[in-house]
């Protein structure tokens, strides 16, 4: 049976009572007030009323059929059935919280009770005055009895409703903590569905309708863990059915009914709101579609504008501040014409009603905003015109924000509930998405021929913008990459301090110092004869040393070999190790002691010598192969044990290769097997051998990639690729990487399909069959990651793992190793998964990219990618295309990565080591600016520009000349010496440019004629000499 919380009922009901006697005026200076509620509504109803807020409020639980009286003397209730028994438990309570008598008149159940009624007047005394919610119309026959016997009587009726708002305004911790969770479910909602549907529709071109997309949103919010949210059944509603529209058609009103018309591309407005408890919380965004310039313009400003908006909502300020403030905000913007365009509002109060018309953020509302008041602050601009589109559904707009909002007290700024890290963005990076370029990018089809860097890529924003708006976004991106450049030099230099602090120098492995052979001499093998003797299972040499036995482990032997001495016996000469060697640890342990240095035995026996040298070598590369193996085993990280799930776990088919391969060779390479998701881990294990199997702990995935096969020569393989934190041993090797594939296409093609016709009936079917296999494997693969997914998200939220998919059209060509591969970036990488080794960087480890080799004329350029760890070697990437310079540039950009242009290459280690031996120099001489070469060629500039206008005589050149030849020859060049030459030869060429076609025509006839006659000297002269050397065919001119 519900109960309600007597002490929570207390406290509140004094609440009421101050204010009903406090600020009687509020409540219409009646000294009676009656608030009576209905029948219950219908579960699918969403409805707001006062009455049954307050009943929440007080008793946590709507109450219908219920009246209820407040007098200054008294607290008097109608009700029946199990009602009239919740409010009897309530007896004591209100004599405790608010000191009067609390008197319940309980109905008979199909009465109207009208006796009661008449009893509770009669008991109230004489009144002259009521008070009720004049707006809410009775409703059941309840109600509509009482109303009638108020009207009979001589009572006057005035309204309450002030009072009832008052109560209710400023929110208690309880109500909070409702509110707050309400906002998060907005916004985890908005996010992992309504945005994600929403991108999926423009992204897969779908055709959905608003209502449709409406209702599935609504669904969602009623049912929250089908986005993973865990709340108690029942506690969660809509503040009202979730609003879509685009097309041209916007409604801005709060609530507003979505039309079965399709998703336009082009501007969406979504608005959501939830409650939780009965407590609301809202939001609204704008997304835009392939925007204008004009919209992008527009849209920043109404996002100041509500900004301006929020924080005008400060304790003790009229309400009206809110609304002047966003009107101010669009006045002093580029576009002050707006403000005819904005809402005649800017929000409203919020709670257990979605909208509190008494506390409305209009210019008029002189009210003043408490600490503790939760609003819906939006920015609506209605009626935007936009002539630049030829879709008549695009040329008129609206944009529309929303948040919720939280007053805190002292004058505190306020707290917006749903955005910052765990609302929904709304900043324009976030809310807008292109579309048209990139489906053009895919039909032009990219010219082979080369060109200059210094215009823009063919595959980027040529196709979407014009050149104005591609010169526009370079400056922009380089604006913002200067102001990076600060940020990253503190970075630099505050993280390297910090290093030097703490650095601590590394003790290097100086290998075992203790072998082993044999415990006791009860152990050594016997033998007759003195004679070398090889003890293989104790990886032991025994050499007869003065009548006895002396055994030597394989580890004390640095080489052996064997050679005749000429008299028809053979020497077998073993080398020892001994000190001298760093790595050499008995040495190191035992100073004092004495050591062989080399022992030589003569044999009549070559076939023994042979096969004791042979033996010797084979345990001393078997032994120098286990320590290697022990030597990688003792750096690795021990991992926590795979614990394998009880029931039905989740696995991914079972033709799935591995790489690195289990088993070396090409056994190895062709096993099979399947992937199998457990409780804290997953496990490869090998079809039809149980006991080959590699275990990944999910703890040590440091990255999961997903990369699904498409149409695309390179891509033939449907993949998942794991990078871990520690590396594991597979095989007797140690690796890091660790991928699961399906070839998808066979790589190689019969001889005969050259020569198919492309009208060929088998080639069009072999076509067909090929994508149904990459369409049902990607499908598989996609399910087993969605499922490992929502695994993750339940039980390793604390991991923040994700499968991350490239982003093929941001990928370009390159040399990440020594061939050449499809480098692709990710959310968090730079990857390329196909060709060993793997290529895997993440980006949060790199400190700046220095793209090299830069010039006018040249086909390809290198990325030097330098690290934060500046022990850690640069890495490179070599012969990327020039084509794909200007893409490279801006995809760094976009995740605030640092980049830098140069004409050469650098030697990258001294470069580090110089700015490791003084990281605070290295700032004050302007950081990572040295590699600026803009700003290097305008100094360039400038000292040329000086030397033009100062005179200078012969003796101060000389001097110039001797102290620059002194100075080239003392510093040590940073520049690769084949890329300067590289870099003469094009200066060479430059200068030849910029003759006339007469000019050149007279060139190229001086050039054939002396070509011509200095060839025919040349072919007399090796023929002379030819025939003085015995004589032979003429020589035969060969082309030039």
């Amino acid at each position: 049976m519900a109960k309600i919380d007597n002490q929570l009922f207390g406290k509140r009901l004094s609440q009421l009572y101050d204010s009903f006697k406090n600020k009687n005026e509020l409540w219409g200076d009646a000294p009676m007030v009656a608030i009576g509620s209905g029948p219950a509504a219908d579960s699918e109803e969403i409805r707001y009323l006062k009455s049954l807020s307050l009943h929440i409020w007080l008793f946590n639980y709507e109450l219908p059929d219920t009246l209820l009286v407040f007098t200054k003397d008294a607290f008097y209730a109608i009700a029946s059935g199990k009602r009239a028994a919740l409010l009897q438990s309530l007896q004591g309570t209100v004599t405790e919280a608010v000191g009067l008598k609390f008197k319940l008149y309980e109905r008979a159940k199909g009465t109207d009770g009208s006796a009661e009624m008449e009893t509770l007047l009669k008991d109230a005394g004489q009144k002259t005055l009521i008070g009720t919610l004049i707006k809410e119309k009775p409703t059941g026959a309840f109600l509509e009895q009482w109303d009638s016997l108020v009207s009979k009587s001589k009572l006057k009726v005035v309204d309450a409703t002030l009072g009832v708002a008052d109560c209710l305004a400023c929110k208690d911790v309880i109500e909070l903590s409702h509110t707050k969770r309400a906002a998060q479910i907005t916004c985890h909602v908005m996010k992992e569905f309504l945005v994600a549907q929403l991108e999926s529709v423009i992204d897969e071109e779908k055709t959905i309708s608003h209502s449709k997309l409406a209702e599935r949103t609504e669904k969602v919010v009623i049912d929250p863990s089908k986005v993973k949210l865990k709340v108690r059944e029942g506690s969660v509603d809509v503040c009202y059915v979730p609003v879509i529209q685009s097309g041209g058609t916007y409604d801005l009103r709060p609530g507003a009914l979505c039309n079965d018309d399709a998703l336009h591309y082009g501007v969406i407005l979504c608005s959501l709101g939830t409650r939780y408890n009965s407590y609301c919380s809202n939001v609204s965004r704008t997304y835009l579609v392939d925007p204008t310039k004009q919209q992008e313009a527009t849209y920043k400003i109404a996002v100041a504008a509500q900004n301006a908006a929020i924080s005008a909502l400060v304790e003790g300020a009229p309400m009206s501040a809110v609304m002047q403030a966003a009107v101010a905000s669009l006045q002093g913007s580029a576009q002050p014409e707006l403000v005819q365009n904005l809402t005649k509002n800017c929000g409203f109060l919020m709670g257990l009603e979605f909208k509190d018309s008494t506390a409305v953020l209009n210019a008029k509302n002189e009210k003043t905003i408490r600490a503790d008041m939760v609003f819906n602050v939006s920015l609506g601009l209605q009626g935007l015109e936009n002539p630049e589109e030829k879709d008549p559904k695009a040329k008129q707009c609206a944009f529309l924000l929303a948040d919720t909002v939280l007053v805190r007290p002292g004058g505190q700024p306020p707290e917006i509930l749903t955005s910052g890290k765990e609302g929904v963005p709304k900043a324009y990076k976030e809310v807008a998405y292109y579309v048209k370029g990139e489906d053009e990018a895919e039909e032009v089809e990219v010219k082979p021929e080369v060109k200059a860097a210094a215009g823009p890529s063919a595959v980027l924003d040529t196709n979407l913008r014009s050149q104005g708006g591609f010169d526009e976004d370079n400056r922009r991106r380089k604006a913002e990459q200067k102001e990076l450049a600060d940020i990253k030099n503190q970075e630099t230099l505050e993280r390297l301090e910090a290093a030097k602090e703490g650095a601590a120098v590394a003790s290097g492995n100086v290998g075992r110092t203790n072998f082993l052979s044999y415990r006791s001499p009860d152990e050594m093998p016997r033998q007759r004869d003195l004679a070398i003797m090889v003890d293989k299972t104790k990886e032991t040499v025994l050499l007869p040393i003065y009548g006895q036995m002396v055994p030597f482990h394989i580890q004390t032997i640095k080489s052996a070999s064997t050679s005749n001495d000429g008299t028809g016996k053979s020497i077998v000469r073993i080398h020892f190790n001994v000190p001298g060697t760093a790595t050499y640890g008995p040495g190191l342990k035992f100073m004092n002691a004495t050591f062989f240095q080399e022992i030589c035995y003569r044999t009549t026996d070559a076939r023994h010598a042979e096969t004791v040298v042979t033996d010797i070598k084979t345990i001393k590369r078997v032994t120098v192969q286990k320590e290697n193996e022990r030597a990688e085993r003792a750096t690795l990280v021990r991992q926590e044990p795979l614990q394998l799930s009880r029931g039905k776990h989740i696995t991914l088919q079972s033709d799935l290769h591995i790489k690195p391969p289990l088993q070396a060779g090409q056994k190895g390479a062709r096993m099979t097997g399947a992937l199998e998701a457990h409780v804290n881990g997953f496990r490869y294990a090998v079809s039809r051998n149980n006991n080959m199997y590699v275990d990944i702990s999910y703890k040590n995935i440091k990255h999961a990639f997903y990369q699904p096969a498409e149409n695309a020569k390179d891509q033939l393989q449907t993949l998942i690729h794991f990078h871990l934190h520690d590396p594991i041993m597979i095989g007797k090797k140690k690796t890091a990487d660790i991928q699961v594939f399906v070839n998808v296409i066979d790589a190689v093609e019969s001889l005969d399909a050259g020569r198919r016709s492309m009208y060929d009936v088998d080639e069009i079917e072999e076509e067909q069959r090929e994508r149904e296999r990459r369409k049902k494997v990607n499908k598989i693969f996609s399910e087993f990651i969605k499922r490992v997914q929502d695994l993750w998200d339940r039980d390793f939220r604390d991991l923040s793992l994700e499968f991350d998919v490239p982003f093929r059209k941001l990928g370009f060509h390159g040399v990440p190793h020594k061939s050449q591969a499809f480098v692709l970036p990710t959310v968090h990488c730079l990857i390329e998964l196909i060709e060993t080794p793997f290529f895997i960087v993440s980006l949060e480890e790199i400190e700046i990219v220095n793209l090299e080799r830069i010039g006018f004329g040249l086909k390809d350029f290198d990325m030097a990618i330098i690290f934060k760890d500046f022990n850690r070697p640069v890495h490179r990437i070599d012969c990327i295309p020039v084509d794909s310079l200007d893409r490279v540039k801006e995809w760094l950009h976009s995740v605030n990565l640092k980049y830098y242009e140069n004409k050469m290459n650098l030697h990258w280690g001294q470069i580090l080591k110089t700015i490791l031996a003084d990281p605070q120099k290295f700032v004050d001489d302007g950081g990572w600016e040295f590699l600026n070469m803009e700003a290097s060629d305008e100094d360039e500039d400038e000292s040329e520009e000086e030397d033009a206008y100062v005179p200078s005589d012969e003796g101060d050149e000389e001097e110039e000349d001797d102290s620059a030849e002194e100075k080239s020859e003392d510093d040590e060049s940073l520049v690769d010496s084949d890329e300067e030459d590289s870099e003469e030869d094009e200066d060479e060429e430059e200068e030849d440019e910029g003759m006339s076609d007469d000019e050149l025509e007279k060139w190229a006839a001086n050039e054939d004629r002396e070509r011509d006659m200095s060839s025919d000297d040349e072919d007399e002269r090796r023929a002379k000499r030819k025939g003085k050397s015995g004589g032979g065919p003429p020589p035969k001119r060969g082309r030039r």
